[in-house]
């Protein structure tokens, strides 16, 4: 488990790309129950220790997650999510360069349950939530293309599904159109920085989460 920041309220981690952040009908263990067990036998704490969900990430995404140790934090840092006074900003590898070097994108979403599979639209029908995103190309390689992504909505695989309809789906992204899967499973999709006012504290909070150990993200960062 790879911490980037902790405090006596909050515990930040990078998520590798395959962690759930917590426990779904896999009986797989999620990142919240590592951090319980991390914090049990670094404190050296009696009894039943508490790690609170703030936000999640799709299991083949990797990044930046916060986790709240207390429940003060908790319920300040689900309210400050709610309110959109949380700043994430995401890097996706997309197999088509996008139209416009910078651009913001607005579709209306709808998920299946049974594929948990989003579809966008052009314009809004029924059932479906108002989806907005803005993103900026990075760099290019001989195949790929690097975006940065920033959420204005925060939608059932959004950023995958957006992308996809514009014609730049994520590499590896197998449900959203990619051609093949990557080996390890993930998809080439990168919670990259998170900042927000501390819950507690008040102080400006910033963390960057390093990219996967894979030579494409490496061969972007070097550019």
């Amino acid at each position: 488990m790879n911490v980037l920041y902790e405090d006596n309220h909050l515990i930040i981690v990078n998520k590798a790309p395959g962690e759930i952040v917590q426990g779904d009908k896999t009986g797989d263990k999620p990142l919240s129950d590592i951090i319980k067990t991390y914090l049990k036998e670094k404190y050296h704490k009696p009894g039943n220790v508490f790690c609170g969900v703030t936000h999640r990430l799709d299991r083949p995404t990797s990044g930046v997650v916060v986790f709240a140790k207390t429940s003060k934090a908790l319920s300040r840092l689900n309210e400050m999510f709610r309110n959109g006074e949380v700043d994430k900003t995401y890097w996706a590898i997309v197999k088509n360069h996008p139209t416009h070097e910078t651009g913001s994108l607005t579709h209306y979403l709808i998920k299946t349950e049974k594929t948990n599979k989003s579809t966008a639209y052009d314009t809004e029908k029924p059932k479906t939530k108002k989806a907005t995103l803005h993103y900026k190309h990075i760099a290019s390689s001989d195949k790929y293309n690097l975006l940065e992504i920033n959420l204005e909505t925060g939608r059932h695989h959004q950023i995958r599904c957006q992308l996809a309809k514009i014609g730049c789906p994520i590499k590896g992204d197998l449900k959203y159109g990619a051609e093949r899967s990557n080996p390890d499973g993930s998809i080439s999709l990168h919670a990259r920085t998170i900042s927000f006012i501390h819950p507690v504290s008040k102080e400006k909070i910033s963390v960057v989460a390093p990219v996967p150990e894979d030579n494409l993200w490496k061969a972007f960062l070097v550019r």
